[in-house]
């Protein structure tokens, strides 16, 4: 016998024990033993084991009975499939028994075994075997209706096992329903209700036609004769369904809408409550098939919002002024009409839930809901049952949330462009809301100020500045919110909270006569005991302080009365060491922000507070917000002496430098930058020396914004203390140079370089001179042996960019360095890659430099142009371009005459050029316009695609300087013009679209149509290219189409259509391949819709998009990969919609996931099918992360599939540590 087994009889045999203590702890250690995961039990104590736990649950101690019921869940999975059974034919007939307590314990049990049983998608026969054995027994138990506790159980425990396990039961699933149909009617109401939660668990994994049994039993019903309490159970089971079931109901709104909107008509309130219920259910689960409804929906809302027949509110309005006075009495009043009969707040409540739905799922119906739905809700601000006012204030948040700009329409175009008409409404309607709240805020329930301030809270953030005509209406409600002695404090802490957002998002002007009201109790809250509110008037206080004294524009108001009182409650807290880490750290940016903005009028406090700050920075806790807060004060106008704590806290600040928190690291850098700029004049050599002693291994290309930050240090001491810099050539000038070579560099990293070189070169240090750098940074590119790796090409540009700023800083020395690169790259001995830097130099010299004088400058450039080096003539059509911006004048005629002359040199040429036009102001540009514009349209038609594609980008750009002029010249051309040049104006348009804010917006934004009808041309190519442009155009500004799109979408889903007439033969020797033309117009529009996702997907019917995408998912190779990124997208932005079309979306996957490649292909083809089935593995994945997807039999049967596949389960684990649903990479096909 095992030790285990001995064990276990051991504890077999205690709990036979007649002692009850014995049995419990016995069943204790059993219970102990069961929840290890490597106990394995023999047939014979299982059997044992079984027996006595299923004995003990007619233990006479509850305490034991308690103990064998969790001691049954770990069971489940550590005995055979035959014992599970045995414990659930025992549990199933006690449950059936006389004895009540007997009958509670196992129905307990059984929710145990449910719980613990393996999910069907594991595959496990034992999970089907027991749920149909509990099933036949739970319905047999339904039928008993002459006691109903047992019902209930029953009910309990199907529900229970329908929510996990409905999958598994489809072969009862008839059953199921009709034994609890009869229930509905059961005379015993709690009956009914388990029913209704019974069937809601049933409706999402059940067959459509015993769906619509189930729908058409519910209508039948609801048909007959007049009204009865079953009506409501009815109704109530519609509302249960449609949560549960969702899209399924849509297909039977049309009948069941209208006879919905009749019951509401009945004059019974309960029934009314639950027809509201159902709305909000059909409209948030069924939001297209409610589409035809909404408007009665809404109709009946408003109407029933404000129904109340009980009361008169028509007196309160007299009352308003006078109400201060009689507050106590009319509380008396108010309570006479709460009486307990009274349901009509029920119907209120329902209704505004509706009401707050519709509103929540249909933001395309925001200007409407304001004009109808906006006064009705303000009026019933003074409700006056409490819970119903709270939901009307949630309706009013969810429309201004609903309010808030679109991402991607924020970009406003210009400021003169017309604002969402739904933000004018909402402006005329602030002074009635505000009117309405400010009695409110004075109110003694806490339910309903707290309502009050989360909906200012949102009007503050979505109107910024609306409130401030009003501020004297709202201080009064702040104040006493936060001065009353029964005030929460979850009611103080939202208080402060509005009382931040207000100051943050209002002009300080606005609010300078009331700091006398508002700082006392701002000031008694930074004295409070309680954490979160200290936390809160802290920051509260930081922002008056900006206020009383802002420092970026003059102030007339008088602070100085009110700094004792703010300094001194801050001090007390920043004082203190045993508060809360976030209390702590904002007493420090409190105290911050005092002091920079009233370091003057601290006197002899200001020494003592910065001595506090030096202690913060050496705690490990509080370092991070002391770092930020020295350079805060730093950065101060007001020139505070830091000089007592900079000697000591220079080196401490250095210390941080070799920190691995990142965090740190970009904070301290910051504040040495502003110290070292403010304070040069009081730092030492070695504080200095400790500093630079740390930055060589902040250098590294592994975190670009960390070396930029470092190197913008080191050029701000290059011109602050330039001798300083005397020592790094052998430590920090190396990390430096690496970095110019690193194919990484780009962007603020660079310029931060260039900036550091010209500081350099100006200190005159010894071994950092002028040619000292140059040989430096050009050493690699000239002595490099043909055995050493090349260069990147990026690092040639960022070394040509090093030189010229040397150039523009050492005049002097330019001009001959410029002599010897056109030497250089005269040289035939030269090496390519000396050659290739000369020319970006040049370029990058004469963008900066006149180069007028160097006359065999044109000569040497045009001869490249032969080169048979692709790189050499890249680089000099790249120098041409950039001299000609240092000197318009000269060098533009000579290249658009050299453009007309040189039809094979046209390429680069027009390379050049495009250079020109990108980097030149509008200004110099405007003398020369009418000359490029013309050359431009002259090569418009040009049959190599590689050249008009440039002049396209050069068209583009060049519209850019005269917008109002030289846009209608493209938009006629579109009329004129053969396909090519058709072609080339729309490629051109798409250069116009810039992702910052640009004057061409305006009339872009009025013209784009027309661009767009490109996409009915008759040419192919024409509507690749203005896809193409329709894309970049909602990646970069949807603003310009959102209001088009609904002509244009029918156009952009055509062209995803597969064309017979587009697909060829050809024969290729004995072979035939076949060549579809239409692919890449297919793409183009795939790739469109995927960015219409991210940046205009409020625009989108989601179902007709979803029909499209379910197209995609059977065409071309390049195509599915495209629709599984958009499927895996689509699941994260509109989980219910992809739910409801995922019968429909299976299919396609799982053939793309089972088809296997022809044996003897080549290799390519077996890489593309694997490629293509990770993607759609990953898309599975993405599926099958969204919460409701396990209902649908489908997609359960499908994740089986992959399970059980060896192959395809490799594949699904290996993808799911990938981006799955939200987490998808984002694709850029802009």
């Amino acid at each position: 016998m095992s030790s285990v087994a001995y064990y276990i009889s051991n504890l077999l045999e205690k709990m036979t024990s007649t002692d009850k203590d014995f049995r419990f702890m016995a069943t204790n250690d059993l219970m102990m033993e069961l929840q290890k995961d490597s106990i394995k039990l023999d047939e014979d104590s299982e059997r044992k084991v079984v027996a006595m736990l299923l004995k003990l649950l007619e233990d006479k101690n509850g305490e034991v009975q308690n103990l064998a019921v969790k001691c049954l869940g770990p069971l489940v999975s550590k005995v055979k499939e035959y014992q599970v059974e045995t414990m659930v034919d025992t549990l199933c007939s006690n449950m059936v028994s006389d004895k009540e307590q007997l009958r509670d314990i196992s129905s307990m049990g059984l929710k145990t075994v449910i719980a613990e049983l393996p999910p069907t998608t594991a595959g496990m026969a034992l999970t089907c075997n027991v749920c149909k054995k509990i099933t036949s027994q739970l319905i047999g138990a339904l039928g008993k209706q002459e006691d109903v506790s047992i019902q209930l159980e029953a009910l309990d425990i199907l529900s229970d096992m329908l929510s996990r396990l409905s999958g598994t039961l489809s072969s009862f699933h008839s059953s199921i329903l009709t034994s609890l149909l009869p229930q509905l009617t059961s005379s015993r109401m709690a009956v009914r209700k388990r029913s209704i939660i019974a069937l809601g668990h049933l409706v999402p994994s059940c067959s459509p036609a015993l769906f619509t049994q189930l729908t058409e039993h519910l209508l039948a019903e609801l048909a007959r004769g007049p009204p009865t309490s079953n009506t409501r159970t009815y109704i109530q089971c519609l509302a249960t369904i449609s949560r549960q079931g969702g899209h399924r109901v849509g297909e039977h709104l049309e009948k069941i809408v209208p006879m919905v909107v009749k019951f509401c008509n009945v004059e019974d309130d309960e029934l009314r409550e639950y027809c509201f219920q159902a709305f909000e259910a059909f409209v948030r689960r069924c939001p297209k098939e409610m589409s035809p409804h909404i408007a009665t929906v809404i109709k009946l809302c408003l109407k029933y919002i404000t129904y109340d027949p009980n009361y008169n509110y028509d007196g309160d309005d007299d009352q308003e002024d006078s109400m201060e006075t009689e507050e106590d009495e009319d509380q008396e009043t108010d309570d006479e009409y709460s009486d307990d009969d009274d349901m009509s707040w029920k119907v209120r409540r329902s209704s505004v839930k509706c009401l707050e739905t519709v509103i929540s799922s249909r933001r395309d119906l925001l200007v409407d809901l304001y004009g109808s739905v906006c006064p009705t809700l303000v009026s019933c601000f003074k409700e006056r049952e409490e819970n119903v006012r709270t939901d009307i204030f949630l309706a009013f948040v969810a429309l201004l949330r609903q309010t808030h700009p679109v991402v991607g329409a924020t970009a406003a175009l210009e400021p003169g462009a017309k604002e969402d008409p739904a933000v004018t409404l909402l402006k005329k309607q602030v002074p009635t809301v505000v009117k309405a709240l400010h009695k409110q805020l004075k109110e003694k329930s806490m339910k309903s100020r707290q309502g009050c301030f989360s909906l200012l809270t949102e009007l503050a953030s979505v109107l910024p500045g609306a409130l401030g005509e009003h501020i004297p209406a709202l201080i009064p409600g702040i104040v006493y919110s936060l001065t009353d002695k029964s005030t929460s404090s979850n009611m103080k802490i939202d208080a402060l909270a509005f009382l931040h957002v207000l100051l943050s998002s209002h002009a300080p002007e606005d609010f300078h006569p009331h700091i006398r009201v508002i700082l006392p109790p701002v000031v008694q809250c930074v004295d409070d005991t309680f954490y979160k509110i200290i936390s809160e008037a802290l920051l509260v206080t930081q922002q008056v302080v900006r206020i009383i004294r802002p420092v970026d524009k003059p102030s007339s108001f008088d602070a100085k009365p009110y700094v004792k009182d703010i300094f001194s409650a801050t001090v007390k807290r920043l004082k203190a060491a045993d508060i809360d880490q976030e209390v702590k750290e904002r007493a420090i940016s409190c105290m911050g922000y005092i002091v920079s903005h009233l370091g003057d009028q601290l006197g002899g406090d200001l020494q003592s507070t910065l001595q506090i700050f030096l202690e913060r920075l050496k705690n490990e806790i509080t370092r991070l917000t002391a770092v930020k807060t020295i350079t805060l004060v730093a950065a101060s106008p007001l020139k505070i002496d830091l000089r007592p704590i900079l000697t000591e806290g220079i080196p401490i600040l250095a210390s941080f430098l070799r920190k691995k928190q990142r965090a740190l690291k970009l904070g301290t850098l910051t504040a040495l930058n502003v110290i070292v700029t403010n304070y040069s004049d009081s730092l030492k050599p070695p504080a200095i020396d400790a500093v630079l002693a740390e930055l060589p291994a902040l250098i590294q290309e592994s975190d670009m914004h960390v070396s930029q930050v470092a190197i913008t240090l080191l050029a701000c001491m290059a011109k602050a203390c330039p001798s300083s810099l005397s020592k790094i050539s052998g430590t920090i000038l190396p990390e430096v140079l690496s970095l110019v070579h690193s194919p990484l560099l780009q962007g603020g990293a660079l310029c931060s370089i260039l900036d550091f070189f010209q500081a350099l070169v100006l200190t005159k240090s010894s071994n950092m001179s002028y040619n000292d750098l140059l040989k430096a940074l050009t050493g690699p590119f000239y002595a490099a042996k043909p055995s050493d790796l090349p260069m990147h090409r990026q690092s040639y540009y960022s070394v040509a960019k090093c030189v010229a700023a040397l150039s523009s800083a050492c005049a002097k020395e330019a001009s001959g360095m410029v002599a010897s690169l056109i030497q250089e790259v005269k040289s035939s001995k030269s090496s390519e890659s000396a050659r290739i830097l000369s020319f970006l130099c040049l370029g990058e010299v004469g963008r900066s430099m006149n180069l007028s004088g160097q006359k065999e400058l044109k000569s040497v450039i045009l001869e490249a142009f032969s080169s048979p080096n692709e790189e050499i003539k890249s680089a000099a059509s790249c120098a041409l371009g950039n001299i000609c911006v240092g000197n318009l004048e000269e060098y533009l005629p000579f290249m658009l005459a050299e453009i007309s002359s040189q039809p094979k040199r046209q390429y680069l040429l027009l390379h050049s050029l495009k250079e020109v036009i990108s980097t030149s102001s509008a200004e110099r540009l405007k003398p020369h316009l009418e000359n490029v514009w013309a050359l431009l349209f002259k090569n418009c038609e040009c049959p190599e695609e590689g050249t008009r594609n440039v002049v396209a980008e050069c068209l583009g750009k060049l519209t850019l300087v005269n917008p109002s002029e030289l846009l209608p010249r493209l938009k006629k051309q579109l009329s004129s013009g053969s396909p090519l040049s058709r072609s080339t104006v729309v490629t051109a348009v798409k250069f116009t679209i810039v992702d910052q804010p640009a004057p061409i917006d305006t009339l872009l934004k009025g013209c784009i149509g027309d661009f767009l009808k490109t996409l009915q041309d008759p040419d192919l190519n024409v509507r690749r290219v203005a896809l193409v442009m329709l894309n970049s155009a909602a990646h970069n500004k949807p603003v310009l189409i959102r209001g088009l799109l609904s002509k244009v979408l029918p156009h952009l889903y055509n062209e995803t259509q597969i064309r017979k007439d587009l697909i060829r033969e050809v024969e290729m020797g004995p072979f035939k391949h076949t060549v579809d033309d239409g692919l890449d117009v297919r793409k183009a529009a795939f790739e469109c819709m995927y960015t219409l996702l991210d940046s205009c997907l409020d625009c989108l019917d989601i179902f007709e998009f979803l029909d499209h995408v379910e197209e995609g998912l059977k065409d071309h190779y390049d195509i599915r990969m495209l629709t599984f990124i958009m499927l895996a997208r689509l699941s994260s932005l509109c989980p219910s919609a992809v739910v409801q079309r995922l019968d429909r979306l299976v299919e396609p996957l799982r053939a793309t996931c089972t088809t296997k490649v022809k044996a003897g292909s080549v290799k390519q083809e077996f890489e593309k099918q694997e490629e293509l089935r990770r993607s759609a593995m990953r898309a599975v994945a993405a599926l099958l992360s969204i919460s409701e997807v396990e209902k649908s039999p489908a997609m359960v049967d499908f994740a089986n599939q992959i399970r059980s596949n060896a192959e395809m389960a490799t594949i699904f684990e290996s993808v799911q540590g990938d981006a799955i649903s939200g987490g998808v990479e984002a694709m850029d096909t802009s």
